[in-house]
């Protein structure tokens, strides 16, 4: 069984063949699958499609692109939406100083904001890191992350030390499509290196980020064997090794994401 720890299943991009896309990850092995909320006018699409099946899930939270809309987000609010119990997380929210789409100050205020919520609600924190090493580690280390609340760094691009100060924190880390590209080379070493296997998630970021061969093209979930493939290899595991020891991390983060009766936890 492969898990989709991160795709946006609620996106325009799937809104004319979700039932189509989600028999094709099945039939892949692609059994249970989170969408990721990135702003909160798309919660109730999140929400309803996690509602529409026992292995669907969904978080509550603002991408930092989004942070300008309402920097002063209340946790409270944040606390209450993830009060569902179809919501596994919180997120995702971060820094990413590459597009400036929110200010820095915008985007910490956000932050800062859904990591209490976490600390509220005992869910785990989604993160998105671009650009922006030195403020997610002050983040990671102003927040107590690790021992206030759980969090996963998805897609990660980062440099060394911050993977380093995240495992140190017991941190998880999310692998996907980018692995496989050719330019991605730092990205392997960082996951051959530095990242433990009993710390790594799989994901799509569908519709983004599709991993070779289908570099360019709408992304899915059928397509996350490609990517443990690819992790398989840069650890030197089978594939079942990966696809088995992903799955035990996945439900050791998210633990209120229970198998259904369709499913057994590894």
């Amino acid at each position: 069984m492969l898990i989709d720890s991160h795709a946006n299943l609620h996106a325009p991009a799937f809104a004319q063949d979700l039932p189509a896309v989600l028999e094709r990850a099945r039939a892949r092995g692609v059994r249970v699958m989170a969408t990721i909320c990135c702003r909160l006018s798309e919660f109730p699409k999140a929400l309803a499609v996690a509602e529409s099946d026992p292995d669907l899930w969904c978080t509550v939270g603002v991408h930092p692109h989004h942070a300008g809309d309402d920097p002063a987000i209340p946790a409270s609010m944040l606390a209450t939406l993830a009060g569902h119990p179809k919501v596994i997380g919180i997120g995702e929210t971060g820094l990413d100083y590459h597009y400036g789409y929110s200010s820095r100050a915008d985007q910490l205020a956000n932050l800062r904001a859904h990591a209490e919520a976490a600390r509220r609600t005992g869910l785990p924190l989604i993160l998105h890191s671009r650009e922006a090493d030195e403020d997610m580690m002050a983040f990671l280390d102003e927040q107590n992350a690790g021992a206030d609340f759980a969090f996963v760094l998805h897609s990660y691009t980062s440099g060394a030390e911050l993977a380093r100060q995240a495992c140190a924190r017991g941190g998880y880390f999310s692998v996907n499509g980018i692995a496989s590209f050719r330019n991605a080379g730092t990205v392997r070493g960082v996951i051959a290196d530095i990242m433990p296997m009993e710390r790594i998630l799989l994901e799509t970021d569908c519709p983004y980020l599709a991993p070779v061969p289908h570099r360019g093209k709408r992304n899915e979930p059928a397509f996350l064997p490609l990517v443990n493939d690819c992790l398989a290899a840069i650890k030197g595991l089978t594939p079942a090794e990966t696809a088995r020891q992903t799955t035990r991390n996945f439900f050791d983060l998210f633990q209120r994401a229970a198998p259904s009766e369709r499913q057994e936890r590894p």
